[in-house]
């Protein structure tokens, strides 16, 4: 039965980790434009378009692809939760970050989609999470807004699943 609780330990430490580094990944994106990772943030904040659920997904498990496999070395049972966690916080992040482009009012988990707002009102220093917004608040960098407006209101209702997915 502790093994049961070591892998849960595993995979929610490995999904919440992942929002971290993401959090701080993205602060380092508007922190120096001039590397070429800015640069290609630059170009995603001029066109307000994700890439795809699929091609968001891909890059987030290639930048984190080797920090997946470390706890491999302490069990396989720990291995796997671990593995499991940051991709499905990478599934699930690249999923919220399409939706927030798409469609932001579906985002139930966030009382403001944080994403949505940082693009929607230029926030160069604030609101940087894409999945989850607990980083923007422990980090002093969340930013309220009153965002649901006219034209968010008069979108065409889609559901959950009807967003690019490549």
């Amino acid at each position: 039965m502790w093994m049961v609780g070591i892998a849960a330990s595993c995979f929610v430490s490995a999904f919440v980790l992942a929002s971290l580094v993401e959090y701080w990944v993205h602060r380092l994106m508007h922190v120096s434009p001039n590397i070429s990772i800015g640069e290609r943030h630059r170009d995603h904040h001029r066109a307000n378009t994700g890439q795809g659920v699929l091609w968001e997904f891909l890059d987030y498990i290639k930048g984190t692809f080797i920090a997946l496999f470390l706890l491999f070395f302490v069990s396989w049972q720990a291995g796997v939760a671990w593995l499991l966690g940051g991709v499905v916080y990478a599934a699930f992040s690249a999923y919220a970050h399409q939706l927030q482009h798409e469609n932001p009012t579906k985002c139930f988990w966030m009382k403001m989609p944080v994403h949505y707002v940082h693009h929607k009102y230029g926030m160069w220093n604030h609101n940087f999470g894409l999945a989850v917004d607990w980083w923007d608040h422990i980090f002093g960098t969340y930013k309220p807004v009153d965002w649901l407006t006219e034209e968010e209101l008069s979108r065409p209702q889609s559901g959950y699943l009807e967003v690019q997915w490549w």
